[in-house]
């Protein structure tokens, strides 16, 4: 190997200098793009957050380089032949395009004109290609592109997906306050003042080399860290640090057996819960408070907040407690929301259900953690937690049927002033509060009425119809349940189907225009869950043929069919017990689906009432 091979360049550069006209290509071995919401959702909330505690409205756009710097970490590449192959750090820079993709099809809505679209693809040789090239990826990100949304295929990858559920969740999580006057302000900074640390190798070996370093050992210390070195340094007996110090040691390591990250997130969460008072105003130019300050530095707040924590800085008695009581405590309840999301398991199924739809986990998870107190035992913490939970999730599909948004930016002034109102209250204060909050909320299930499939809400739909279908499944004593229908499992897949067969011609007799056949045929009424490849085997039959295969199926689906009702007990007394209209149909028109329609907003209430159900 020639010495050339074995150098190493390292550069800080800014978004501009990385991505403006350059291309990449991305290693086979970490081609997946992984990131979950919670991932993208603290992208968009740092970037956002550290601008808007520069900005000041007035400014002169080019005071905006004197802005403070924001650093996004480094990313390896291997460079050979004048080509850079990403070795590490693929998933931001995938994520700052989807960002930058984002703010492109914004900035269009908002009648901007600024130079963005050579940060996402370039023109080469007379070719233009994005500046990430993935195969797999192009015609997703060709239609985010030019569209803003693409319809997730049968066969598409997890990458695919993966990226569609994420660029929506950019949406979700863009502040409003920065779609005004400030907006280029803000593209000017991301721009020119977010600095990430290119790593230049000049062999795969090498590269690859650098990416395990960096991988195994820390190259920063941390907010968990620094946190852990002054909680420490408060105690005056080495058996009191000792024993300080293991505690903190299994602590972490039982959080980094969900993530690597999970240890920031928890301090974040509890500090959240427990002791923020304030949060930045919607409005440019306010500065960040204790929810912004706790999720950038909350090792810095904690030191500066010690009063709010009612800890005295000179008493190692007050760090035990918080150390071996508190945080021992808001710990283990926060490993057991994590285990709640992982299964539908009985008794944490409310904490399951929000984790596949709801509001992201920087405001979930305080929320959850407010009402608990260290002296409660766990069967009420557990309650407590659930009790929370089911509210997210009544809040998240009432909203989404109403089609109104639930990201962070949406609502994060709404669901912070609810942790500092529900902090450390009884379980039935809760349950009051919480009911009341629902009464309130001007999104009724009468939206219902209206409720339809389009093209950014397959997946909401596809939740939609697992959590009523497993529900009438339990009910009528099956053994199916929301995760057979939600998630795969190694089994074939459910997908939404249209219960029409996409043939206008048939039902000319009640639409005059195919748009309203279109528009009627994606209403919920209209649409269940079959085993993939199911409905492609009997989809453009009649209903009157198609309704006999129907018999194999599901209950929501079976009830379709007048046999349904015959020697089915189970199913007939849960009809009743729960005063629900379920009716056979020989045939399936446009009344039909208002009544099928009406029949799923019924099923909704009854899920998510407030009341035990029957």
């Amino acid at each position: 190997m020639s010495k050339d091979n074995h150098k190493i360049d390292a550069d800080d550069r800014t978004i501009f200098d990385v991505l403006n006209e350059r291309k990449y290509t991305v290693d086979y071995f970490q081609r997946e793009y992984s990131w979950e919401q919670k991932h993208i959702e603290q992208l968009v909330t740092d970037l956002t957050s550290s601008f808007l505690d520069a900005y000041s409205p007035g400014d002169s756009r080019p005071s905006v380089e004197h802005y403070n710097n924001y650093y996004l970490g480094p990313f390896v590449v291997s460079s050979k032949g004048g080509m850079k192959s990403i070795i590490d750090g693929q998933q931001r820079l995938t994520s700052l395009t989807l960002f930058l993709i984002y703010l492109n099809n914004l900035q269009k809505e908002l009648g901007g004109n600024e130079s963005i679209e050579p940060l996402v693809f370039s023109e080469k040789y007379g070719k233009k290609s994005f500046n990430i090239q993935v195969e797999e990826r192009k015609e997703c990100l060709e239609k985010l592109f030019l569209d803003g949304c693409y319809e997730v295929k049968p066969g598409d990858d997890e990458s695919t997906v993966n990226m569609v559920r994420r660029y929506a969740d950019i949406g979700e999580a863009f502040p409003e306050d920065i779609k005004g006057n400030s907006f280029p302000y803000f593209l000017d900074w991301l721009k020119y003042n977010v600095i990430l640390v290119e790593i230049t190798a000049y062999s795969d070996d090498n590269a690859y080399t650098i990416f395990e370093s960096m991988n195994d050992r820390g190259l920063n210390l941390t907010s968990t860290e620094m946190l852990k070195g002054y909680i420490l340094s408060r105690f005056d007996e080495a058996k009191d640090r000792e024993k300080a110090n293991r505690f903190w040691r299994d602590s972490i390591q039982s959080l980094h057996l969900h993530s690597k990250d999970e240890d920031q997130r928890f301090f974040q969460a509890w500090l959240r819960s427990q002791y923020a008072d304030t949060i930045r105003q919607g409005k440019a130019g306010s500065s960040n408070e204790d929810f912004e300050k706790i999720g950038t530095r909350f090792h810095s707040w904690f030191r500066d907040n010690l009063a709010k924590i009612s800890v005295d800085a000179n008493s190692p008695e007050d760090f035990r407690t918080l150390l071996h009581t508190e945080l021992k405590f808001y710990l283990r309840a926060y490993l057991e929301i994590l285990e709640g999301q992982r299964t539908e398991k009985a008794g944490w199924e409310n904490v399951f259900y929000h984790s596949q739809w709801g509001i992201a986990d920087s405001l979930s998870f305080p929320l959850m953690m407010a009402p608990l107190k260290s002296t409660d035992n766990p069967d009420v913490t557990r309650q407590k937690i659930n009790e929370v939970a089911s509210f997210l999730e009544t809040f998240a599909v009432r909203r989404s049927i109403n089609f109104r948004k639930f990201g962070a930016s949406s609502v994060r002034y709404t669901m912070y002033s609810l942790v500092k109102e529900i902090r450390g209250k009884t379980l039935n204060s809760l349950r009051s509060i919480l009911t009341a909050k629902l009464a309130e909320m001007p999104e009724t299930w009468e939206g219902m009425g209206e409720f339809h499939l389009h093209g950014m809400n397959r997946a909401f739909v596809k939740f939609l119809l697992s959590r009523i279908t497993g529900f009438i499944e339990q009910q009528s004593g099956g053994a199916t349940n929301f995760s057979t229908y939600f998630l795969n499992n190694g089994k074939k897949p459910f997908e939404v189907e249209h219960i029409w067969a996409d043939k206008f011609a048939e039902h000319r007799d009640e639409f005059e225009q195919r748009h309203e056949f279109e528009s009627y045929r994606d209403r919920i009424g209209d649409l269940v869950l079959l085993p993939q490849g199911t409905n492609q085997s009997y989809g453009s039959m009649p209903y009157s043929d198609k309704v006999e295969h129907y018999l194999k199926e599901n209950l929501l689906v079976k009830s379709l069919h007048p046999k349904a009702y015959k020697n089915n007990p189970n199913f007939l007394k849960m009809n009743e017990r729960l005063g629900l209209e379920f009716r056979p149909h020989k045939s399936f028109n446009k009344s039909d689906i208002d009544e099928r329609q009406e029949l799923i907003q019924s099923i909704c209430e009854v899920i998510w009432s407030r009341e035990p159900i029957p």
